[in-house]
């Protein structure tokens, strides 16, 4: 008997296995039914894999690296400036389609793009979808690991002493850690264009007028909110204080008297909302599963400072 995992496409061989698969997926369930009070959780592509084992899958956040060398803007502040009531950057044109890390411990790379994708298109005007692959393969020298993981301000310091970010089309993802390609590579944007980058004080209002200007990296604990996020907002917080997961948000609103942030996942389009997960706005301090403790970072395209 062939049991196909719906996590990954895994195939489990054999009756033995089988059988402990759908334990876990009753247990699963179970724990669901009496864990669900926001009524966020529902069955996902990993209910057939218990905590530890999806666990293991996303402790991939390494820590960070200064660099000397490299444009560290500092921590984003809070001015009290005016914000808009409600920002989606997916909606302005300005967040690449919903994209896949599988197996591969990523994560860090897709949040690196997709803040470097959307602070450009704001900067430059026309949204390109840039390479992950490239930070798997080529980001070694400022604590980044490839598929065994990294972090995104490591990332940001990578590309700035680059040749710069390669296009998507010119450097697929391959899901595996492999050969540089660069000197083959399309140059998307030129690092003299990505002139620093800034971390986000961990502030509920300093992380709302950062994400008006742009899409944020953000660190989180994604650990059984994520596992079983079906939809909605989630204001739980069974997730733990562990940052193992770099994502990214891309706006802020308010449903039904609920705040929120959007965030964009890289486990694919049919996970959460279309790719996206909806996390409590109103929680201070390190934020819902963490998200403002990371802490929140974007890199700097064409100017020096927004405060400039």
């Amino acid at each position: 008997v062939l049991f196909r995992s719906a996590t990954w496409g895994k195939v489990y061989n054999g009756d033995d296995e089988n059988v402990k698969r759908e334990a876990i997926y009753n247990a699963n369930v179970e724990w669901i039914m009496a864990n669900n009070d926001d009524g966020t959780k529902g069955p996902t592509m990993f209910m057939d894999m218990a905590q530890e084992e999806f666990n293991d899958m996303f402790y991939t956040l390494q820590p960070a690296q200064k660099s000397d060398v490299v444009p560290y803007l500092g921590r984003f502040e809070a001015t009290c400036e005016t914000l808009p009531d409600a920002i989606d950057w997916v909606d302005q044109g300005a967040v690449s389609p919903v994209k896949n890390q599988g197996s591969c411990g990523s994560c860090w790379a897709f949040s690196t793009v997709g803040s470097l994708e959307g602070r450009a298109q704001i900067a430059k005007g026309n949204l390109q979808q840039f390479s992950e692959q490239q930070l798997v393969d080529c980001d070694t020298e400022f604590g980044d690991l490839g598929c065994k993981g990294g972090l995104m301000d490591n990332a940001f310091q990578y590309l700035m002493q680059s040749k710069g970010a390669c296009t998507e089309d010119s450097y697929g993802y391959g899901g595996k850690a492999g050969t540089c390609e660069i000197d083959t590579c399309d140059i998307g944007l030129a690092a003299s264009d990505i002139t620093g980058y800034q971390d986000v004080d961990q502030d509920i209002t300093a992380m709302k007028e950062a994400l008006s200007h742009g899409p944020v990296s953000v660190a989180v604990c994604a650990a059984t909110v994520f596992q079983f996020y079906f939809g909605g907002i989630v204001s739980t917080n069974f997730c733990g204080a562990m940052l193992d997961h770099g994502v990214l948000a891309v706006g802020y609103g308010t449903d039904k008297g609920k705040n929120y942030w959007k965030v964009k996942n890289s486990w694919g389009g049919s996970w959460g909302e279309n790719g996206y997960i909806r996390m409590n706005a109103d929680k201070g301090g390190k934020g819902q599963c963490g998200i403002l403790s990371g802490p929140p970072s974007y890199p700097e395209i064409g100017r020096a400072s927004c405060r400039e």
